[in-house]
């Protein structure tokens, strides 16, 4: 099956929220090529960005699970072709 790179944008509002956030990326952790996180701290929030290179059915189901997660917003960004 044909597979996509993604760009997951995530917003982490509360920081009680991060122990599931962990465990649902640690799931998916066989597709994901790349993560970097960055604290605001006047902000009190922190920013992560995933990148990852699965089907769409797999990237889809991973932001579904993270964008039900309280505390926590999510944008996914696709490429424009399949490899």
């Amino acid at each position: 099956m044909e597979t996509r790179i993604a760009l997951i944008g995530i917003i982490v509002e509360d920081m009680n929220s991060t122990d599931k956030l962990n465990s649902i990326l640690h799931e998916y952790s066989q597709y994901m090529v790349g993560r970097m996180g960055i604290p605001y701290r006047q902000k009190n929030v922190g920013i992560i960005s995933v990148v990852i290179d699965a089907t769409n059915d797999i990237i889809s189901s991973l932001s579904g699970k993270l964008g039900m997660i309280e505390g926590i917003s999510v944008k996914t960004m696709y490429s424009k072709t399949a490899k």
